[in-house]
């Protein structure tokens, strides 16, 4: 899971600290950061569908923008963390400090777009985020969405970044589950071509409807 609005304290997880979301009402939930920050397992179900340009959004720090381009597939990383950035362009992957919601080069061109990693959560809502991606890809392209498991269901919360200063800001994340992806898709006006799991992790590909 990886957003704008974080600052410094959110960098803790890109360079593969621990850190977690802690909600409003103290729950807490781990950010897995030792898989932004090594291959991990179930990559290639995303590696292995991007087979045309490919835009990663929220790439954190790049393992699998330069994990395409080692394939021989063109991609390019758009991130708000100039830190994530920076680590993705000293792995050899292309990137962008740029928040997805701002003019993003090739716009309406991209064969893929991938939401890995909970990045279905940026701006805590995932139809206007799908919406928004949807301008992103060609007439025939897709999203690549990693989701949570089946049970989930449609989840917003207000949470911050911890270990954190006191008042670190708080903000909307968003969670979706893969029973709930085909209404979400639908009212971003997308289509589920396939969900699918490898191990304990949840995927699916959108295109237009």
């Amino acid at each position: 899971m990886k957003t704008a609005l974080l600052g410094n304290e959110f960098d803790r997880g890109l360079l593969g600290h621990h850190c977690w979301l802690e909600l409003a009402n103290g729950e807490r939930v781990e950010l897995p950061v030792e898989r932004w920050t090594a291959p991990s397992d179930g990559d290639e179900v995303l590696l292995d569908a991007c087979t045309g340009p490919t835009l990663d959004i929220g790439c954190g720090p790049g393992r699998l923008t330069a994990a395409l381009a080692g394939r021989g597939v063109v991609a390019l990383g758009v991130d708000s963390s100039r830190t994530a950035v920076r680590l993705t362009r000293r792995r050899g992957g292309s990137a962008l400090h740029r928040n997805v919601f701002d003019h993003v080069p090739g716009e309406g061109r991209w064969r893929h777009a991938l939401l890995a990693d909970g990045n279905i959560g940026i701006g805590g809502d995932p139809v206007v985020l799908l919406r928004r991606t949807a301008q992103l890809i060609a007439t025939d392209g897709d999203i690549l969405v990693e989701l949570e498991p089946p049970g989930r269901g449609l989840r917003h919360e207000r949470v911050r970044l911890r270990p954190g200063h006191a008042d670190v800001a708080w903000f909307t994340w968003a969670w979706v589950g893969v029973d709930a992806i085909a209404e979400v898709a639908a009212r971003a006006g997308l289509r589920v071509d396939w969900t699918t799991r490898h191990g304990h992790r949840w995927f699916a590909r959108l295109e237009r409807s």
